[in-house]
Formats: C-alpha cells, structure tokens, sequence
C-alpha cells in the first residue's frame, strides 16, 4: 500500500500522454504548483496529461474536491508530508471510473470512489491511480458527502472510538467546533446518544453560527471566553464533565478546555490552527491523571492499509477501514450525518475558492467542482 501511495504521488507529476484512455474526451486540466508559497500566488490552473493505464491502475473523471487546511499547508511547504513537485494539489474528493486495467477487480466503470492515502492531487478533472489508493463509494451517497468524506468525518469518527469508551450519556468537549472535524464529531456523536460542549471563537456573526450548530445536533455551543466563567457549571449540572477533549488549536484554548475534563479523562490533539503549544498545567497531570495523545488520520491509514500486517497495538485490524466507512455510509443514509457547510465552486474560479479558505472565521468549505 505504501509502495502503492508513492506511485500515486509521482502520478501527480504532468506525464507522458500513453493511456488507451488519454485520447477520449479534451485534455485533462488541473490545479498545478511548481514551487511551494502562498496558494493563490503558486497554484495554476493547467492542461495535464494521463499517465499510462497500467493493468492494476484505474483511470477517473472526477467530479468535486474540497480545499482543506492540510491542501494549503501542503502548498505552502508547511505539511508532514509533501509530494514531490511539481503537483496536483488535493488529498480529497470524489470521482467516477472511467476505465480500469486488466488486473482491476474491485472497480468497474461508473463506479465511484474516493481516495484511500494522502497526496492523489484530486484537484484535477481526470486521473490515472493505482487501483490500492481508491475507496469505492455507494451511489447513493449525495457527491458533497462522497468528496468531504475521506479526511473530517473518518477523523471524528476514529477519535470518538478509539481513545476512550464512551456510552449514551456520556459527553466530549471539542474546540474549533465549526470545523469539518468538528461539524462531523457533533453529528456522529448525537447519533450515538453522546452529549457535545462545542467551543468556537467569538465573532460578529457568533449566534447564527450557534443556531447552525444546535441543527446538527450540538448540545451545548460556548466561547473560548466562556470556558474561563463560573457559568460553565451550570452545564454540568445536566450532562457530567467529559471523558474526552478534541483539541485542534492549541494554546490558551486547550488549557482553558482541560480545565474540565474528568480525572483520567483523555485530551486528543489533531490540529493547532493557533500555531501556539499545548500548555498543561503540572495539577492536571499529578492530581487528575489526565491523558495527552495525537491523532493524525493520514498515520492511521498507513497503520491499517489493506495488506499490511495486522497491528495489536490499539486493537483494530485492517478491518477497521471497511467496517468505519460502512458506519459512515449509514449515517449518511440515515440523514444523521451531512456534508459539512460548502460552497461549490467553478474549476476556474479556483483564486477566489483558495483566498476564502484562508480568511479566518471561515465556516464554509470550499469545494471544486471539477
């Protein structure tokens, strides 16, 4: 699988036209950068060529892609990992299948499918990757939820699961609510019978953001500011403090959300849109026992890719990825988990969708219809 996602990230280079398929339909554009810098300054929007369709490799049209914050620190040079350049930019989105090579199984044409590993570069309106990097996709799941699926509601969903045991009743506090994640960890919470204290920063627009958030199933939606009033325990006085804290800022934020957390409860940190540390204070360890952990959904892959060996370590398998993308798709069907607040937005308006993903206060998704 590793081997296999290497060869999806040097197919992210512009190549020689020698697909069978290369000569169907015009030229292939997408989202190009040559050198790593701001995104509207580096991105260009370019003809690419197919790579050749090898016999286990997949050839797609695809079809919507969003802009996440790990596309632009990718971009910007900033990312755990980068793809060699030049690139395609996007880990996300879905397509259609046009063709498959001979050796192709598990994928046929008209088929939909989402990527499996970081750095596909999905901004682009066709595609030649290795078939061990694509997830098939129900029809029946609407395009927005199929193209937001792969990184923010796996992400919610992993660490809702695997960090503590939580039952109906039980409740998480959560900063940077209005995030994809956060959006996706209020959802598959409420649809679990598990309470949410969300924590959003303060501004202008701060009660339609509430009110947006209480529709999906928010129990309880606070201020960073508010975190530090004594009103705080009027929350708890109908929902017990929680067992887990999903961090993904940092600095003043993560302290002042610790603050009530249960003894020997966990704090997650999957972000820090803050740029600041986690600071802990010493008590929290010594008289509360509390828990620091990571969590990076791209590591996670990798530790459960098909055909890797299975891994005791927190006891899942390979397994799990079939059976958290089946949860998914039936909370999807089930209308108890949507796609995350979007714009769609025109291939070639591309400056203006990357320019609003950076502005701060952003609570909708842009997402690239391609």
């Amino acid at each position: 699988m590793q081997r296999a996602a290497a060869r999806a990230l040097r197919g992210a280079r512009t190549l020689p036209v020698r697909a069978r398929s290369a000569g169907t339909g015009p030229p292939p554009r997408g989202l190009l950068y040559e050198r790593h810098g701001e995104p509207p300054a580096v991105v260009q929007l370019k003809d690419l060529e197919v790579a050749e369709l090898g016999d286990s490799d997949v050839h797609v049209k695809m079809l919507a892609a969003p802009i996440n914050p790990a596309d632009i620190n990718m971009i910007q040079g900033t990312y755990a990992t980068l793809p060699p350049l030049p690139a395609v930019g996007g880990n996300e989105g879905v397509g259609e299948v046009l063709e498959v090579g001979r050796r192709v199984t598990a994928l046929k044409p008209g088929d939909r499918v989402i990527p499996a590993v970081n750095g596909l570069g999905t901004w682009r309106t066709r595609g030649v990757f290795p078939q061990e990097t694509l997830l098939k996709v129900p029809s029946d799941i609407p395009v927005p939820c199929a193209a937001t699926l792969s990184v923010n509601p796996c992400t919610a969903f992993r660490m809702l699961a695997d960090f503590e045991s939580l039952a109906p009743g039980d409740s998480v506090i959560q900063n940077a609510a209005n995030s994809g994640v956060g959006q996706a960890v209020i959802q598959i919470a409420k649809a679990s019978g598990i309470k949410t204290i969300n924590v959003v920063r303060d501004r202008a627009d701060l009660p339609k953001l509430v009110e947006r958030l209480m529709a999906l199933g928010a129990d309880h939606v606070v201020t960073e500011e508010m975190l530090r009033k004594p009103e705080m325990k009027d929350i708890f006085k109908s929902i017990p403090k929680p067992r887990l804290a999903l961090n993904c800022v940092g600095g003043k934020s993560t302290t002042e959300m610790l603050r009530h957390l249960q003894p020997k409860g966990t704090m997650v940190t999957y972000g820090g849109m803050a740029k600041q540390p986690v600071m802990v204070p010493v008590s929290a360890f010594i008289f509360r026992d509390v828990r620091l952990r990571g969590f990076w959904m791209s590591q996670w892959r990798k530790d459960h890719a098909q055909g890797e060996p299975r891994l005791r370590r927190d006891g899942m398998d390979r397994d799990s990825v079939t059976s958290m993308m089946d949860a998914l798709f039936q909370l999807i069907r089930r209308g108890q988990l949507s796609a995350p607040a979007c714009t769609q937005v025109p291939l070639q308006d591309y400056k203006a969708a990357l320019e609003n993903s950076m502005k701060p206060f952003t609570s909708s998704k842009q997402i690239l219809l391609l």
